[in-house]
């Protein structure tokens, strides 16, 4: 039995072993993920992210708690910093999320962001897909918390969260900074802290300032307590209210259609490449280059514009 007939058969160890060839560019991963592709588009995927030390990953395990509570399974992706020795993972959030770790209904995996930029994983997009195969209906998706590099979950995610808290200095300038437009709802964090109000009123503030002539969803400022709950209720309700909206509006179909359209352009670009560097290598023309570059004969620019019109004139051969 394959391991896509595994993971549609509800196997996590299959799923598992899927999720890290698709991480470590394992080309049998392609065939699996083409067995598994028309079983997907079920789950709704909800990003996370903020600014570093906002709770992202106490958040996502009160979602979690929440949403087993109703008998819903739940897929959570964790992307976490890489090691600058080993590029691996610091896995913080399986230690946080550690009460769900032998609940069958819940799915846990940590990723490496291996510096990529963006604030997701290279395989995100290819695990999200695994889980929504594997039968989760809820997949949570928690970015690796650099501030304004997360825009890439707007990409991947139904409904996005962005977390502020207080006491991180001027929280919501951080946010202001790159990530204010991809909120579909705000979540004020650590809500028992003092400041948090103030950080409500101000994210509060800017919408009014930023989206003052913005029409349809109006993203909704929630406070939260993470560690006892509270608040929770109420951002599980809104998260509901903005899948209503996305599923009737055109905003959700021009997500969907966007989504799409990512993933296949990263796909074609990353053949294209393989491509296009496998036949330079086989012509000699990439050492070529490489000792010209050597000899300051030509800059880096110049060539590389001159060995991309050289692929478009001859294609590599398939």
């Amino acid at each position: 039995m394959s391991l896509a007939e595994r993971v549609l058969r509800g196997d996590p160890r299959a799923a598992a072993r899927l999720i890290s060839m698709a991480e470590d560019g394992d080309p049998a991963a392609r065939g699996e993920m083409e067995t598994l592709y028309p079983h997907t588009g079920r789950a709704y995927i909800v990003g996370v992210t903020g600014p570093p030390g906002s709770g992202k990953s106490t958040l996502v395990d009160q979602l979690t708690e929440r949403w087993r509570q109703e008998g819903k399974k739940i897929g959570i992706v964790a992307v976490d910093p890489s090691s600058p020795f080993t590029g691996g993972a610091i896995l913080a959030d399986r230690i946080r999320m550690q009460r769900h770790g032998t609940d069958e209904g819940v799915f846990i995996r940590s990723m490496a962001s291996r510096g990529q930029m963006g604030g997701l994983a290279r395989a995100s997009y290819d695990a999200v897909q695994v889980l929504d195969a594997f039968g989760c209906e809820m997949i949570l998706l928690e970015t690796v918390g650099v501030g304004q590099d997360e825009v890439d979950i707007v990409r991947t995610a139904d409904t996005v969260l962005v977390l502020a808290v207080p006491g991180l200095g001027d929280s919501v300038q951080v946010l202001k900074a790159g990530i204010m437009e991809i909120a579909d709802i705000f979540v004020v964090g650590k809500a028992d802290l003092e400041g948090a109000d103030q950080v409500g009123r101000d994210l509060a503030a800017l919408q009014e300032i930023e989206g003052g002539g913005r029409q349809g969803w109006m993203p909704p400022v929630i406070k939260v307590e993470g560690l006892s709950g509270s608040g929770v209720p109420e951002l599980l309700r809104v998260i509901g209210e903005h899948r209503e909206y996305m599923a009737r509006s055109v905003e959700g179909e021009v997500r969907k259609r966007r989504r799409l359209e990512t993933h296949l352009e990263q796909l074609l670009a990353g053949e294209l490449m393989e491509q296009a560097l496998e036949s330079l290598r086989r012509s000699g023309k990439w050492e070529e280059a490489l000792a010209r570059l050597g000899r300051r004969d030509c800059d880096p620019y110049r060539l590389a514009q001159e060995l991309a019109e050289q692929i478009l004139v001859s294609p590599p051969s398939p």
